[in-house]
Order: C-alpha cells, then structure tokens, then sequence
C-alpha cells in the first residue's frame, strides 16, 4: 500500500496514476477496469459527454458500444453510484436480472456487459470535493470469475482496494484532464489565467508583449475549445479541468 500512495502522489501526469492503478488492481483480481469523472454535474444530468473523463483497459469495441451510444447513462451501477459514496458488489444487477426487474434500458447495458464477460465485479463510488463533481470505478474480474469468487476476494481485500481506488482518484482529480475535447494550449492557459488574476485585455497584452487583438483571438479561441459562450466560463471550466495554474512539465 505504502509504494502504491508514494508513487501515486508523485506523479503528474494521468496515465501514469491510471498505469500504477490497473497494475495494483489486477493483482487482487480485477483486470478490467473503467473510471468515469465529471466536474459539470447538476441535478438532472452528468454535463457534455466530451467533457467526461474516461479512463479504462476495456476493448475499444466494448468502450465504443457503452460510451459513444450513451448506454454509460443507464448503466444499473452508475445509477447506484450516483446516489450513493463507497462500494457495492454486483449481485443486485445479476438477481433483478434473474427476476426480470431490469427496465429495458438497463437490460440493455446488462446484455452488453455479459456479451463480453464482464460480469463480475464491483463499483465503488467515490467521494466528491464538489456537488459538480461525481466519480466512480468499476472492478470487473476475468471472464469466467464467478460473482461469488469476486465476493470473497473482497472479504479478504476490499478495504485495501476501495482505499487504492479512492487515492488514485483524489490524485486524478488534481491533474489536467484528459477529456476528447482539445486542450488549451500555452498561449490560451496564459490568458485565461491572466483574467482569472482580474487583467484586462490591455493589461494582458502589455505583460504578455502581445496586441489586444491578438489576446482577444487567444481568448476566443480558448472559448471554442472549452465549449462556453464567455470567458468568465472559459475560466470556471479550464480552473475545473485543473487546465490552468499548472506547473509545467
């Protein structure tokens, strides 16, 4: 566990925490694993899918199927996990399965995990730092694992996996996000962080030797890659992102 936290919180790039998670994870059994995060929360929806981030060691046919077609969305564990902070095995999906009390949406999703042997496991959900926020892991076992097998490799394990699962997370967390929108780049990070300081467009193109126009293009152009209609909210979202007022590499 020690080496798992001292490598974890040293890094500073995302797939190197994603990379050291699976690695650890599989030793307990889980060799299939898909983390899902979004800081644009609200009441009734989990943001833009492009802003989501979505790591995961599922074939690209399997993730092209579940995340593309929004199926993602009904998935019976996500909505558990939405609701709820901690682990929960997925015996419930498989007995409401059995019983036929899975609404259509879900057997949907249920049909599509069981067609590639992801069938045993647990999701655990886990803590926000903000009501924007929400993130969650799914733990799947080896096709051919049973969910009782998955039960009592938790027995044995599951503290030390739900505490792996939430530190890999709240490192994930502090670093920019790889979601399928475009970065910022260098130029456009500046800007935003010069009028989160409170500068104007003048002030930003004196400190930076730029024109206002010139500022004004980045300004815009970083507007379009966060998806936003003003700067303020080009701000609120890079700060979200973990986008700007980073170091560099």
């Amino acid at each position: 566990m020690i080496p798992f936290v001292e490598h974890t919180t040293r890094a500073t790039d995302m797939q190197d925490v994603w990379d050291m998670f699976q690695s650890r994870m599989a030793e307990f059994g889980f060799v299939r694993l898909l983390y899902g995060f979004t800081t644009q929360r609200t009441a009734t929806s989990l943001g833009d899918p492009q802003d989501l981030v979505v790591l995961s060691n599922n074939s690209p046919d399997y993730m092209k199927c579940f995340i593309e077609t929004g199926l993602i969305f009904n998935a019976p564990m996500l909505r558990w996990a939405l609701d709820n902070v901690g682990a929960q095995s997925w015996r419930n999906v498989h007995e409401r399965a059995a019983q036929g009390t899975l609404l259509p949406e879900e057997k949907r999703v249920y049909d599509l995990n069981c067609a590639h042997g992801i069938t045993a496991g647990y999701t655990v959900s886990l803590p926000e730092t903000s009501r924007r926020e929400k993130g969650a892991i799914s733990l799947s076992a080896a096709e051919g694992v049973t969910q009782d097998e998955v039960e009592e490799i938790w027995a044995k394990h599951g503290r030390t996996v739900q505490a792996m699962a939430n530190v890999a997370h709240l490192k994930l967390l502090s670093l920019p996000h790889k979601t399928s929108r475009r970065p910022l780049t260098k130029r456009q990070r500046e800007v935003l962080e010069w009028v989160g300081d409170g500068k104007t467009t003048v002030d930003i193109a004196t400190i930076m030797g730029l024109t206002p126009a010139t500022v004004e293009k980045h300004l815009r152009l970083a507007r379009e890659a966060l998806d936003v209609d003003t700067t303020a909210q080009a701000v609120l979202k890079a700060g979200f992102q973990n986008q700007i007022y980073v170091l560099a590499p």
